[in-house]
């Protein structure tokens, strides 16, 4: 199936795409490997690899329309698309500041609905959030040095919902500085 996922990516012009990093493929690529190098259960890797088809909060280019979301569910399953959908839709300014929470609020940036997801979902996202920004991290310095801190608070806020060697991956990546004090609450690549 991975095999067919990036097939797909690369039809849909992911190989194209620049991307800190290389291109987004190589960037999806790298999530996808980080979120192994975890432990993370199949599905949530191909959502890792997959995770920018509807564009996100903080990378507005969409390779696909929410719209179409059955495509690829077909590719990656329907487990995986889901979570792909979740990520891609997360107000993250309205959203991440209550993930940790006993009761969350998810505001979906297409829809405008706002939900409390199930406790696995909201550590899907965090994980795949995590993945993401560190990816980033390590590969833009720029990117480091304006939201290292931010995501740092974040991600330890998150402590909860991120399994340990993401938490780990986090401190070794963003080091043990205090967060910027905005809580994590800006949109993040």
């Amino acid at each position: 199936m991975p095999d067919r996922a990036v097939a797909w990516l690369r039809e849909l012009g992911a190989a194209e795409l620049a991307h800190p990093g290389g291109t987004l493929l190589s960037h999806l690529e790298r999530v996808q490997d980080l979120l192994g190098s975890w432990g993370a259960r199949p599905a949530l890797r191909r959502a890792g690899l997959c995770h920018a088809l509807y564009g996100t909060d903080g990378f507005g280019t969409a390779l696909l329309p929410p719209g179409r979301r059955a495509e690829p569910a077909e590719v990656i399953g329907a487990e995986a698309e889901a979570i792909v959908y979740l990520y891609a839709s997360c107000d993250r300014a309205a959203s991440y500041p209550t993930l940790a929470a006993a009761e969350p609020s998810f505001r979906d940036r297409f829809t405008g609905a706002v939900h409390c997801p199930d406790l696995r979902s909201r550590r899907d996202l965090a994980e795949l959030s995590a993945a993401n920004e560190l990816d980033l991290a390590r590969i833009d310095p720029g990117f480091h040095r304006e939201w290292g801190a931010g995501l740092l608070g974040l991600f330890t806020g998150w402590r909860d919902l991120l399994s340990e060697p993401a938490l780990r991956e986090c401190r070794a990546v963003l080091g043990d500085g205090t967060a910027d004090g905005d809580g994590g609450q800006r949109a993040f690549g």
